[in-house]
C-alpha cells in the first residue's frame, strides 16, 4: 500500500484523537517532500485542522521542483509559465505526530498532492515519481526490502569570518578536534543531542536502529530499520533530516546533510541497503541462487548508475564529495568493501543484501531510491551480467565515463535511454532545468577564491 490514505472521515477522526490525547497543541504542520527531500509546506493554528483534515490546504504544486532555497526556474512551464497554480495538499494516514523539539507545543502530518480541478495527483511529486518504479517492481513479481543509512555533521549556527562553517561545540565541551570513527566515546561526548533524537524518533515513530560516530570530525551516522515498504522508508528518510536539523536547533547547533561541507574532511553520504523478498517474506538472495539474482541486480544498477548520477549528486558541491576516500568513483562492486560503488556486506541468508554507496545526503531520498529500485529492476528482468567483483580500493582513479560535473550529468540523464524505461523523460527534463538554473544562480557571482588566483 504505496499511498497510505483513507476515507475523509477516518482521517478526521486520527486528528481528533491525537488532539484529545495531546490538548495542548496549539500549531500544525502540514507539508509534502520536494525533489531535494526538503519539506514545503504550511504552519496552521489548531484552530484550522479540521478544514485541513476535511478539505486540506492548498499551496503551489511548483514547490515539488523548486532548488534547494526553495526557489524556482521555470522548470518544465511549471511556476511561471502557467501562473503557479495551487495543488490541494491533504493529510496521509498515519503520519500525524508531535513536534518533539518545538519550543511550543506544535504536531505535523506529511501530505500527498493533488490537482484542484482533477483531483488527480500532482505527477512530479517524488513520492509518485517512486511509486510508478515500485509498481513496476511488484508487476514483475520484484519485491524490495530497503534500509537507509545518513550521514550528518554537527556545526555552528554562526558563521565565519569569511562567511564559512566550522564544527560545533557540544553542550558543555569545545568543539571536536579529531576524527573519531565508531569511537563510542564520541557518542558519549555527543549522548545529550544524540539521545534526543533517538527520543524524538521514537515520539514520530520512525524506527532509528543505531547511531555511530563516522570518519569525519563531528561526523555521525543515523541508521534507519529495513522496510517492505521502500515509500515509507524514504518518507522516513526525509523525516529523519528534519528531525535531526531541528533538535540540533534546539540545542543551538546546526546539523548539515551537504555531501561535503569540510574539504579536508569525508563527505556525507546516503547509503541504501537493497535486499528482495519472495511471497513469504523469505530473502531471495540468501537463498538457493539467490548468488545469481544477486549479481543480475548489481549488474542492472551498473547499466544505471552515471545515467542516474545527477540524482544521487544534485548539485554543484555534491560533486566535490567524490575527491573523498571511501566514495566511489566507478562501477565497481565488492564482498566487504566500503571502496566500490556497490557493497555486499558480509551478511548471508536472510540478510544477504546490497548497499548502493554513490548518493550524497543531499540527494533527494525518493529519487535516489527510484533509480536504485529502477537498476534493481532493470538487471533483473534482463537477467544481466555484472562484472566481477574487484578486490582492494576501488575509490581512485574511477572511469572515463564517470560524470565528474554537474552538467555533464544533467545531459546524460536527459539522454539516457534506460532510465526513461522507469522514471518518465519529462520528469527528468523538468528536474534536469530546475538543477541546472540552481547552478547558473550559484555561479553568477564571484567567488572568494577566484580573487586569491586571478586578481
Amino acid at each position: 500500500m504505496h499511498e497510505h490514505q483513507t476515507k475523509p472521515i477516518d482521517l478526521l477522526s486520527e486528528w481528533r484523537a491525537f488532539l484529545a490525547a495531546n490538548p495542548d497543541t496549539q500549531y500544525i504542520d502540514a507539508f509534502v517532500i520536494d525533489v531535494n527531500g526538503h519539506t514545503s509546506g504550511k504552519r496552521m493554528p489548531v484552530a484550522d485542522a479540521e478544514t485541513l483534515y476535511r478539505s486540506g490546504v492548498q499551496f503551489s504544486a511548483s514547490c515539488f521542483v523548486a532548488d534547494c532555497r526553495g526557489l524556482g526556474h521555470d522548470a518544465g512551464g511549471l511556476g511561471k509559465s502557467d501562473g503557479d497554480p495551487d495543488g490541494t495538499a491533504k493529510p496521509i494516514s498515519g503520519t500525524l505526530c508531535r513536534v518533539p523539539w518545538s519550543s511550543v507545543p506544535t504536531a505535523q502530518v506529511l501530505c500527498h498532492m493533488t490537482d484542484v480541478i482533477q483531483g488527480r495527483p500532482v505527477p512530479v511529486d517524488p513520492r509518485v515519481i517512486l511509486t510508478h518504479v515500485i509498481d513496476q517492481c511488484t508487476a514483475a513479481g520484484i519485491h524490495p526490502v530497503v534500509a537507509c543509512e545518513l550521514e550528518f555533521y554537527l556545526i555552528s549556527p554562526r558563521r565565519t569570518a569569511s562567511g564559512g562553517i566550522e564544527v560545533a561545540s557540544l553542550p558543555g565541551r569545545s568543539a571536536a578536534r579529531r576524527a573519531a570513527n565508531l569511537s563510542l566515546e564520541a557518542v558519549d561526548e555527543a549522548a545529550v543531542f544524540l539521545n534526543r533524537v533517538t527520543e524524538a524518533a521514537r515520539v514520530q515513530g520512525l524506527p532509528v536502529s543505531s547511531v555511530v560516530a563516522e570518519y569525519g570530525v563531528g561526523q555521525y551516522e543515523v541508521n534507519l530499520r529495513h522496510l517492505a515498504d521502500p515509500l515509507l522508508a524514504c518518507d522516513q528518510s526525509a523525516l529523519l533530516v528534519r528531525l535531526v536539523k531541528g533538535v540540533a536547533r534546539s540545542m543551538e547547533m546546526d546539523a548539515t546533510f551537504m555531501a561535503k561541507p569540510f574539504m579536508n574532511q569525508p563527505g556525507n553520504g546516503l547509503h541504501i541497503h537493497v535486499s528482495i523478498v519472495d511471497d513469504q517474506g523469505r530473502n531471495r538472495f540468501g537463498a538457493a541462487g539467490g548468488e545469481v539474482l544477486l549479481r543480475q541486480a548489481i549488474a542492472g544498477m551498473q547499466a544505471l548508475l552515471y545515467d542516474s548520477f545527477a540524482i544521487f549528486a544534485p548539485n554543484f558541491n555534491s560533486q566535490r564529495r567524490y575527491l573523498g576516500a571511501f566514495v566511489p568513483t566507478s562501477r565497481a562492486w565488492a564482498n566487504n568493501n566500503r571502496s566500490v560503488a556497490f557493497r555486499v556486506p558480509a551478511a548471508h541468508g536472510e540478510a544477504r543484501r546490497v548497499e548502493h554507496r554513490v548518493a550524497g545526503s543531499d540527494a533527494g531520498p525518493h529519487l535516489t531510491m527510484a533509480a536504485v529500485l529502477a537498476g534493481l529492476l532493470h538487471g533483473l528482468t534482463h537477467q544481466l551480467q555484472a562484472t566481477e567483483p574487484v578486490d582492494g580500493r576501488a575509490c581512485e582513479g574511477g572511469d572515463d565515463e564517470f560524470p565528474a560535473d554537474l552538467m555533464v550529468a544533467l545531459d546524460r540523464m536527459e539522454a539516457s535511454t534506460l532510465l526513461i524505461r522507469y522514471i518518465s523523460a519529462e520528469f527528468l527534463k523538468i528536474y534536469a532545468d530546475s538543477k541546472r538554473g540552481e547552478y547558473l544562480d550559484l555561479i553568477e557571482d564571484v567567488f572568494p577564491q577566484e580573487y586569491d588566483f586571478y586578481v
